[in-house]
């Protein structure tokens, strides 16, 4: 009888045990010692954390993360794309687009999600290990260099000093292109076989049509197509314009149903503090505060923030159509940085946040590059988001 009950009690001891451990696995918190706690409703799968360093590409970095997620998603297999192929193809547009409007377009480091589809349907795209672009000397990504080199040869050419454009100033850009990022390979061996970049995007077989952009504003119709006026939509794409509501519910549904998006937003917040594992928008912003500066990542986005909603959950703001309205009318939601939504977490008090993969390395919070952004900052800092056409409803399928 006392056997019976020692292994009886051992076997509950085990039991709580592996339900203690469970619960620990499943309970996420924000940063070490954070006491915001997390349980996951939904996470997708996606490819380690990259480091975009000191280089203006999340938008390359995030959305083909996202597409990553997407070929895994489609049993495509686990594919580590070039951000840099990428890039490479974006300045060459970008200089021919830049030369032919005088020089009034932007031309810069800067991109948006559009910029993916139109460099694969183009171009097509290369794995990681056949175009690292790393030509420069350096074992970290850093084009400061790079692209003031660039855009004074741009703009040597535009002043046209000699009456007319020459026919070698595009050899001689993408000269520059290769001294830095290296050439492009005409064909590259990858697992066993021989692409072109063209033939390597066939391979994936991703339909580059079968994803959407989404933003919403008032300053455009709902339910159509408009092209969103921020400095980095140098290609003068459109995204389709719904109700704040409905494009909250979108992304909730997609992230739910399996598919990840990739997300542009706003990072130069008060409540937004990488280092703390969180994007917030706290009803009294007065007690947030920066301490120090990190313009590394652009608008001292990385920087120390300092205040108690950091450390423990608190009441956020109700965000309306109009509250984020106001904010892009007046530059106060600019387009800075584009991420990468794999999941969704409930804190303790029941309140949702998108997991949300970045792209400045592990090193910076204890999240492993990670962070978690509320439903109210998503509602008020979003510019747009990519996502597949399935993901959408039925009825705004037909829409678009």
């Amino acid at each position: 009888m006392n056997k019976l009950i020692l292994v009886s009690g051992l076997l509950l001891s085990s039991l709580f045990l592996f339900q203690f451990q469970l619960q620990a696995q499943d309970t996420l918190r924000n940063k070490e010692r954070g006491n915001y706690l997390f349980t996951v409703k939904k996470d997708i799968e996606a490819n380690e954390v990259q480091n975009q360093n000191r280089t203006g590409t999340c938008w390359s970095f995030s959305a083909l993360s996202f597409i990553e997620s997407e070929l895994i998603r489609l049993n495509k297999g686990k594919h580590k794309l070039s951000e840099m192929y990428v890039v490479r193809k974006a300045y060459e547009d970008k200089a021919e687009n830049y030369v032919r409007m005088h020089g009034t377009a932007n031309f810069g480091q800067g991109g948006a999600f559009h910029d993916i589809p139109h460099v694969i349907k183009k171009y097509g795209i290369m794995p990681q290990e056949a175009y690292k672009g790393l030509n420069y000397g350096l074992e970290n990504h850093n084009h400061s260099e790079m692209e003031a080199v660039l855009k004074n040869m741009l703009d040597a050419v535009i002043k046209n000093k000699q009456g007319q454009l020459t026919t070698s100033w595009k050899a001689a850009f993408n000269a520059v292109l290769d001294a830095y990022l290296g050439p492009v390979p005409e064909t590259f061996s990858y697992q066993g076989k021989e692409y072109t970049p063209t033939s390597f995007a066939t391979s994936l077989g991703l339909n580059m049509d079968d994803y959407v952009v989404i933003t919403s504003f008032t300053h455009h119709p709902f339910y159509e197509h408009f092209v969103i006026e921020v400095p980095d939509n140098w290609i003068w794409a459109r995204a389709f314009n719904v109700p704040l509501d409905e494009m909250m519910q979108i992304q909730k549904d997609a992230i739910m149903n399996g598919y990840s998006i990739g997300w542009a937003a706003d990072v130069s917040e008060k409540g937004f503090s990488f280092r703390d594992g969180l994007a917030i928008v706290p009803e009294d912003e007065s007690k947030l505060k920066s301490s120090g500066k990190d313009n590394k990542h652009f608008n001292n986005a990385g920087a120390k923030k300092e205040g108690t909603q950091f450390d423990t959950p608190g009441p956020e703001k109700t965000i309306t159509q109009g509250m984020r309205q106001e904010a892009f009318d007046n530059y106060l939601t600019t387009d800075d940085h584009g991420m990468h939504f794999t999941g969704i977490v409930t804190d303790q008090n029941g309140s949702e946040y998108f997991i949300v993969k970045n792209s400045w390395g592990t090193d910076y919070n204890d999240c492993d590059g990670y962070f978690y952004a509320s439903m109210p900052y998503v509602a008020l800092k979003t510019i747009n988001f990519m996502v597949h056409k399935d993901a959408l409803p039925k009825d705004l399928r037909k829409k678009l």
